[in-house]
């Protein structure tokens, strides 16, 4: 048994009752912190990581990400790729199939992306099987027939996807979550309850085996998974905690093996924190940033929105209040993505100009702004940049900022039905390309979640899609950064994450990559590596 208890106690917060060290008969193998409560495990509608963890232990689709982050086989067992690199023929393998037993079919596929694209399901992610031919015009509706759009069934276990163009990425997209198959007779059967945990069935490497909200989640290892042999931990629990010291006690008391959300750092213990061995960090693509509502006024105004992000001293921010090493932000897309993407010059901590811009908007030194709200999640660390955020604001600007915080779930909710002015927001790249940060603020996508639309970029996504030479695509993504940071500002980025890890030193199976994925089917304890796990 792993002795916990030796982890350094350097800090015990004060006003939280924690059980002791000792593992009771109930422990499972991996008690994981996640940093809320999941909105949902459905494969289509999860659009957050919190919810995306759980649901990628209980499905599987065409690919799935290994421990490096890197796309790998998995219901599909190999593939062709015609000369052009348009057509892609997966074939899946015999053993594969549900926790009912039943076969994963080419069937499934088709059912469960027609399922995310179908305009009623209103799919946030549905934009990630846009390459497949006419699958957009099938998602807006314009297009009534889905066996026009680019994907069929061969066979039982033989599947065919047509793209519109050649997508460098595509094996990476069938590695996401969105295109994994759900089972079709649950779905039909019990509709919006069938991702109850007594009814869900799935073909990930866990099952649900239970779902107590704002307690927690017991996954436990599937008999039926294909590779269920390299799946070390036989149950996983996963326990919601929004409350950063909370979760660190947790963790610190052997009560939990692993946390990776980056607000479950305390502000204040960084320092210290960095010397344990326990606490990792590395750099991945991901950018946190400010959404503004372009459909409330004074936000509709592209020079307000200009104003308050020049307003913005990333570097103070990331020199004050993260600490982590955070590089300021710039642009949405980290630079160095996918082909050594390299975005251009962005805005920058620039009061005079900000000033200008809200004097041109009509509210010179603030003059007649109207209060607009901040929304920002529960969590320390979030609460200080929302304070720092708030004093830069009245002190370059001259306008008052007033601060509102919600659960995760609320805030999710809130984004979605354009109820903010301003909202923290975060991106981590889906796969290693800019077109992962660049597309979800076309217009209507689920994810863009600001109301601002544009011809024009929307035109530069499509030619950025179409286009097969490397320099000529980065010169188009480049055109991209400059319409959405530059000159319409939807968005103000603020600085590129670093991943967190609070992690048991005899925790193998899981190390920093670009996608921040880690999946609990790769993760086992190190004294069992000669046992039942072979990495």
């Amino acid at each position: 048994m792993r002795d916990l208890c030796r982890i350094p106690l350097f800090v015990l917060v004060t006003g939280v009752l924690l059980t002791s060290c000792g593992r009771d008969a109930q422990r499972a193998d991996l008690v994981f912190i996640n940093s809320a409560e999941i909105e949902t495990p459905d494969p289509a509608m999860a659009t957050d990581q919190v919810s995306m963890r759980i649901s990628e232990s209980l499905f599987e689709g065409l690919c799935r990400n290994n421990a490096e982050g890197k796309a790998e086989p998995a219901v599909a067992e190999r593939w062709e790729i015609s000369a052009d690199h348009k057509k892609y023929t997966f074939y899946l393998r015999a053993d594969a199939v549900w926790s009912t037993g039943e076969p994963v079919t080419a069937q499934d596929f088709v059912f469960s992306w027609e399922r995310a694209l179908r305009p009623s399901t209103a799919s946030d992610y549905a934009p990630q099987l846009y390459p497949l031919v006419n699958a957009k015009a099938y998602n807006e509706g314009t297009l009534k027939d889905f066996s026009q759009v680019g994907v069929k069934a061969l066979d039982a276990r033989t599947l065919e996807c047509v793209l519109e163009n050649p997508v460098p990425y595509w094996i990476d997209l069938c590695a996401f979550l969105t295109l994994s198959p759900v089972h079709r007779p649950t779905v039909e059967k019990y509709g919006s309850s069938w991702i109850k945990a007594d009814r869900l069935v799935g073909n990930g490497p866990y099952l649900f085996e239970r779902w107590l909200i704002d307690d927690h989640i017991r996954l436990r290892r599937s008999p039926t998974y294909w590779d269920r042999k390299n799946v070390a931990m036989e149950t996983v629990d996963v326990i919601p905690i929004t409350e950063a010291n909370t979760a660190l006690n947790y963790f610190l008391t052997g009560q939990a093996d692993l946390m990776m959300d980056k607000g479950m750092v305390p502000p204040s213990l960084v320092p210290k924190l960095k010397e344990q061995e326990y606490f990792k960090t590395g750099d991945f693509l991901g950018t946190w940033f400010i959404r503004a509502n372009t459909t409330k006024a004074p936000f509709t105004d592209a020079r307000v929105r200009l104003a308050f992000s020049y307003a913005v001293d990333r570097k103070r921010i990331v020199e004050k209040i993260t600490q982590l090493g955070e590089r300021p932000a710039y642009s949405l897309t980290p630079p160095g993505a996918g082909q050594n993407f390299q975005p251009p010059p962005g805005v920058t901590f620039d009061p005079v100009r900000a000033r200008e811009l809200l004097a041109e908007a009509g509210f010179p030194g603030g003059r007649g702004f109207p209060r607009v709200e901040y929304l920002h999640l529960p969590l320390p660390i979030e609460r200080n940049i929302a304070v720092e955020l708030q004093a830069m604001w009245r002190e370059v600007l001259g306008v008052e900022v007033g601060l509102e915080k919600k659960e995760q779930k609320v805030w999710l909710a809130t984004m979605r039905e354009l109820s903010y002015d301003l909202c923290r927001s975060s991106w981590v790249g889906d796969y290693n390309d800019p077109n992962t940060f660049l597309e979800m603020f076309t217009t209507g996508n689920g994810n863009n979640r600001t109301g601002w639309a544009s011809a024009e970029y929307d035109h530069y996504v499509a030619l950025a899609a179409a286009e097969g030479d490397v320099a000529k695509r980065q010169e188009i993504l480049q055109k991209l950064e400059r319409i959405l940071i530059a000159e319409a500002a939807p968005i103000f980025p603020v600085y590129h994450y670093v991943g967190v890890q609070f992690r048991r030193p005899e925790l193998g199976g899981v190390q920093a990559n670009l996608i921040d994925n880690h999946p609990f089917r790769a993760m086992y304890w190190k004294k069992q590596a000669g046992a039942n796990h072979s990495r």
